[in-house]
C-alpha cells in the first residue's frame, strides 16, 4: 500500500509539473504574439495600398485657420499617395458630425466640443452619447478671443450684460466657448442678446455698429482679428479673475494663457484660456490605415507647418499626445507607442 501511494504521488508530482510547464509555455507564447503585434501592424501599414483610398479632411470656414491648415493635411497626405480633399465646413460642430455620419475620414475640432459630444454632457445634454469618436492627434491651442471696439466701453466679461454679442454659429465650437465662459461669470443668454454668426460675419456687423462684442475662437494670431486691430481702434477684453479660475477648474481641457503683447493692436498682454484642437477619425477605418496616415503626415510635415503660423509652432511628433482626453484609434495608439509617446 505504501508504495502504491509514493507511486501515485510521484504521478501527481508529473502531472503538475507538466502543466505548470504548459501553462508557462501558454503565457510566453502570448507574451510573444503580443510583443509581434506592434511590428506586425507597421510592417502591414508599410504595404498598405493607399492609392485606392480617398480621404475627406474636414476644415472649417475659409475666413479661420482651420481651413488652410486642413487643406495642408489634404496636400500632404496627397503627396504621400492618398487621393485627397479638403472641405469648408462650419468647423467642429459640423466636422464632428461629419466623422460620425463617414462624411469625412479625419476632421479638426476643438477638445471641449468634442469631450461634451463624447460623453453626452454641455451642449449635448440629452443627445446620444458620441461614443464612436477618435482620436488621431494633438493639433495646435485654440485662444479664445473676446474683441470688441472702444468706443462700446466694454473692457471686461461682465461687462457684456445687455449687450449684442457674437457668439459664433449655433453649435459651433466658438459658440459652445462663449456658452461656458459666460456661464463661469454668472452670465446667461438671457443677459445679453446673442448673435448667432460665424466671427467673420459678426465682427462686419460690429464694424457697421450693429453688434457690440464678438467671440472668436482661433489660434494666434487670426486674420479677421487683426483686420479689425488695423483698421478700428479694437479692445481685446481678458477672460480672467474669478470666472477664469471657476471655468478651468471645471473643465480640465481649458488652460489659463494669454494673448502675447502685440500679437494685435494690444501693447501689454492680455489674459485668457486656450483648448487644445485635435484631430478626428473615424473609428471604422482600418488599424494599418490610420497608422500608415499618421506616417505620411509627419514625412510631410513640413507643408503642414508652413501653412500657418499656429500650425508652424504646435503641430510636431515630439509633443506626443498626453493632452488628448478622447481615446485614440488604435492604428494611432500603436503608432504613438512605437514612436515612444506613450508607455
Amino acid at each position: 500500500m505504501k508504495k502504491l501511494l509514493a507511486i501515485l504521488l510521484v504521478l501527481c508530482m508529473v502531472v503538475a509539473a507538466a502543466a505548470c510547464g504548459s501553462k508557462e509555455a501558454a503565457t510566453t507564447e502570448t507574451k510573444t504574439d503580443t510583443s509581434s503585434s506592434a511590428e506586425t501592424l507597421k510592417e502591414k501599414a508599410a504595404k498598405f495600398d493607399r492609392k485606392s483610398e480617398f480621404l475627406t479632411v474636414g476644415t472649417g470656414p475659409t475666413s479661420g485657420i482651420y481651413f488652410p491648415i486642413g487643406g495642408a493635411f489634404a496636400t500632404a497626405l496627397k503627396d504621400y499617395g492618398y487621393q485627397t480633399s479638403a472641405e469648408a465646413t462650419n468647423a467642429t460642430g459640423q466636422n464632428i458630425q461629419n466623422i460620425l455620419k463617414g462624411d469625412c475620414e479625419i476632421a479638426i475640432a476643438m477638445q471641449d466640443a468634442v469631450m461634451q459630444a463624447y460623453t453626452a454632457s454641455g451642449a449635448y445634454e440629452g443627445k446620444e452619447a458620441a461614443s464612436d469618436l477618435r482620436a488621431l492627434m494633438r493639433l495646435w491651442p485654440n485662444y479664445v478671443q473676446l474683441v470688441t471696439t472702444a468706443n462700446t466701453g466694454i473692457k471686461s466679461v461682465n461687462d457684456l450684460r445687455g449687450k449684442r454679442v457674437g457668439v459664433g454659429a449655433a453649435n459651433s465650437g466658438v459658440e459652445i466657448n462663449a456658452r461656458m465662459i459666460l456661464a463661469a461669470y454668472g452670465i446667461t443668454y438671457d443677459d445679453i442678446t446673442p448673435d448667432y454668426l460665424a466671427y467673420g460675419e459678426a465682427i462686419d456687423n460690429m464694424k457697421n455698429g450693429q453688434c457690440d462684442a464678438v467671440f472668436v475662437t482661433s489660434g494666434l494670431p487670426n486674420a479677421t482679428v487683426m483686420e479689425l486691430g488695423v483698421s478700428y481702434d479694437m479692445v481685446v477684453v481678458p477672460i480672467d479673475g474669478e470666472g477664469r479660475e471657476k471655468l478651468v477648474s471645471e473643465y480640465p481641457y481649458y488652460a489659463k494663457s494669454v494673448i502675447p503683447a502685440n500679437t494685435y493692436n494690444n501693447k501689454e498682454d492680455v489674459e485668457g484660456v486656450f483648448v487644445y484642437n485635435i484631430m478626428l477619425v473615424r473609428k471604422d477605418l482600418p488599424d494599418e490605415m490610420v497608422y500608415d496616415m499618421l506616417t505620411g503626415i509627419f514625412e510631410n510635415i513640413a507643408t503642414i507647418k508652413a501653412s500657418h503660423n499656429a500650425a508652424n509652432k504646435n503641430i510636431d511628433i515630439t509633443f506626443g499626445v498626453d493632452d488628448i482626453q478622447l481615446p485614440l484609434h488604435p492604428g494611432a495608439e500603436q503608432f504613438w507607442k512605437d514612436n515612444g509617446y506613450i508607455k
